[in-house]
């Protein structure tokens, strides 16, 4: 919680919920099964390894409302947890998008440092946040596309980017639509003037 003029303020939505120990551990694994449950919508998308899911919406949309360690600690969760089989990775995936997957950690825990600063308040500023941990898992996820699959980096970038940009762009205008909305939902349900 951040202290703002004298009057304790959520710094992510799910500071909201009353509890510590228990609440950050049901939203750790609350951000894998989501982000599990998202990747089971799954389309193979022609000329790529790289199929299409609901993945990143998951990841980005938990970070921002859990912050950053709980975001990431549920990233990292369901990371481990698919490599030691359990069936929530996306079905059409394989080993050469398991680099997205990492990448999810990191774009989580940036994502929900951003959102913790205020990078959801605003239309702007959620565009900007979840851009950014849009490209971080793109930074990780392009260059392990390329050493399992033996592409370089136009054919990677072809095969694991330029297909999901419209995608992307149409997860960023939701997320910039959701979160704000919702920040000012709480706004008038606490009676906050600002």
């Amino acid at each position: 919680m951040a202290v703002l003029s004298g009057v304790q303020r959520p710094a992510v939505l799910t500071d909201l919920l009353p509890g510590a120990r228990v609440r950050d551990g049901a939203l750790v694994v609350g951000a894998a099964l989501l982000t599990g449950v998202a990747a089971q919508v799954s389309f193979p998308l022609p000329g790529t390894p790289v199929p299409a899911t609901l993945q990143t919406f998951a990841v980005l949309l938990s970070a921002a409302a859990l912050g950053p360690v709980r975001a990431a600690l549920g990233m990292a969760l369901y990371l481990v947890l698919g490599q030691v089989g359990v069936p929530w990775f996306a079905p059409d995936g394989g080993n050469a998008t398991l680099g997205y997957v990492v990448g999810f950690v990191l774009a989580a825990a940036v994502t929900g440092a951003l959102a913790r600063r205020g990078g959801d308040r605003t239309v702007a500023r959620t565009v900007g946040t979840i851009t950014l941990g849009t490209l971080l898992i793109y930074t990780v996820g392009v260059p392990w596309l390329m050493v399992a699959t033996g592409m370089d980096l136009p054919k990677a970038l072809m095969a694991g980017v330029v297909p999901f940009l419209l995608g992307d762009a149409l997860k960023v205008v939701a997320a910039a639509g959701l979160l704000p909305g919702t920040w000012k939902l709480v706004r008038m349900a606490r009676g906050d003037r600002d």
